[in-house]
């Protein structure tokens, strides 16, 4: 599958979710207010910026697409990683804003019992996220997405918080008042955690941030390369799912020219194959004892 082909299955992953989030964003709001649940209609409100956040990530994906040009000489794939901030500073404002709504309720001593029909919609609302998640999860591991990765996280922390207002409006049903609204302020604590989560892996993406175990597999696979004597120096670096990577090697100093390249595609055929590398600029120096 070549780089626009995995852009165009990420762009079916962010539809899936706006669709999902479209509907079950409309059944919680509604059943929340019908059915007097502070935790459900919070749990609403939470889907209402998931939408926003997957078409943000929609976008990316779509500017990603764009080959380069003058000014864009490696491409647009980093507009997927900016497209993951904008959808982190999107959940952290509504998480913030339903915890403080949470917490004018307990201090207005605004407590109604839910109605147990809305926990039943909550549940049944984790049930389908599940299944959204799980979708989502596979395509970002199949296709190397960072901004569908964080679609799918952001889609098990829905799951969860639909768990949780299930929770909460049950103990509210049965006496525990005040459970539903604790149940409303975990939920804007969980969205500004995931949030967190996306925006940590976002930034550190487009600060040239790199797993340090995968480094060392590529170093592994450069050096067990047949011709090359030592490692000196490798570098890699993330470009929207595209793993970048410099490196110098040393090799027999009699060789010609030829047979030193010969060296240099094997190890780009290797790392392509062994390690998902999509683009490798390897310098060459002779090896002296």
């Amino acid at each position: 599958m070549d780089r626009n082909e995995q852009i165009k299955a990420g762009e079916r992953g962010a539809w899936v979710s706006i669709l999902a989030y479209l509907i079950l964003a409309a059944v919680k709001l509604t059943a929340g207010k019908v059915w007097n649940s502070e935790g459900l209609w919070a749990d609403g409100l939470n889907n209402s910026t998931d939408i926003v956040a997957s078409v943000a990530v929609l976008i990316g994906l779509k500017i990603s697409r764009k080959p380069a040009d003058h000014n864009h000489l490696y491409g647009h794939y980093r507009a997927e990683s900016i497209a993951s901030l904008v959808a982190a500073f999107i959940m952290v404002s509504v998480g913030i804003q339903v915890i403080i709504g949470g917490v004018e309720s307990i201090f207005n001593r605004n407590s109604t019992t839910p109605d147990l029909v809305s926990g039943w919609v909550a549940l049944g609302c984790a049930a389908a996220m599940y299944g959204v998640y799980r979708y989502n999860l596979k395509l970002g591991n199949r296709i190397n997405s960072s901004s569908i990765k964080a679609v799918a996280y952001d889609n098990r922390s829905d799951m969860l918080v639909s768990i949780g207002a299930f929770i909460g409006i049950i103990g509210a049903h049965f006496g525990f008042a005040y459970l539903d609204i604790i149940t409303a302020i975990i939920v804007g604590l969980i969205i500004c955690k995931t949030a967190w989560e996306i925006f940590l892996e976002a930034s550190h993406t487009l600060t040239d941030g790199f797993d340090t175990h995968s480094l060392e597999k590529i170093k592994e696979t450069v050096q067990s390369t047949r011709g090359v004597y030592e490692v000196t120096d490798l570098k890699a670096r993330m470009h929207g799912n595209q793993v970048l990577v410099e490196t110098t090697i040393r090799v027999d100093p009699d060789l010609n020219v030829i047979e030193s390249h010969e060296i240099t595609e094997k190890i780009e055929k290797r790392l392509e194959k062994e390690c998902n590398v999509q683009s490798a600029t390897i310098h060459i120096e002779p090896f002296s004892v």
